[in-house]
This record gives structure tokens, C-alpha cells and sequence, in this order.
């Protein structure tokens, strides 16, 4: 298992995006979160096998096609406290 923190920038809030983020994620057996942040950004932390999070991203960047502006993507250490993945605020 791995995990990314993930922040998608551009107009990813106000569009569906976190409830669009969370299906995708539930549909990749992926735990994490995802939640607006106040810069008008979305952090994203997802752990799964690194095949499920990359194809994860892209089904989301091909949902949001041209709202996804950048990514920041960082690898970090997997956390055992997330067992599901759940939209937090």
C-alpha cells in the first residue's frame, strides 16, 4: 500500500467535485479523504496500490476535463487510521 496527498487547483470547488472525488475513489477500493480547502483548492489523501491511485487521478481529471488547472502530488507514508475513503470539511 501507498498514499499520495493529492491538491487538484483550479475550479474544483462549487462543481461536484469531492462527491465526484469520493466515487471514483470508493470505486478504486481507495481510503483517504477529500475536502475543499480555503483557497478554493481540493486536498485529496489517497492510499490503495499505486495502479488504483494513478487510474483513480485520471478518471477524475477526465471527468473535470479543462477545471483541473495543476496537481501537486506527493508521496507520503500510508496512515492505518483511514479504513474507508470519506469526504471530510
Amino acid at each position: 500500500m501507498v498514499a499520495r496527498h493529492i491538491i487538484f487547483i483550479g475550479r474544483v470547488q462549487g462543481v461536484g467535485f469531492r462527491f465526484t472525488a469520493h466515487r471514483m475513489a470508493n470505486r478504486h477500493q481507495l481510503t483517504g479523504f477529500v475536502r475543499n480547502l480555503s483557497n478554493g483548492s481540493v486536498e485529496m489523501l489517497a492510499q490503495g496500490t499505486t495502479d488504483d491511485i494513478d487510474d483513480c487521478i485520471e478518471d477524475i481529471k477526465e471527468y473535470y476535463p479543462g477545471h483541473i488547472r495543476d496537481m501537486n502530488i506527493n508521496e507520503i507514508p500510508p496512515d492505518p487510521k483511514h479504513t474507508d475513503f470519506k469526504i471530510t470539511f
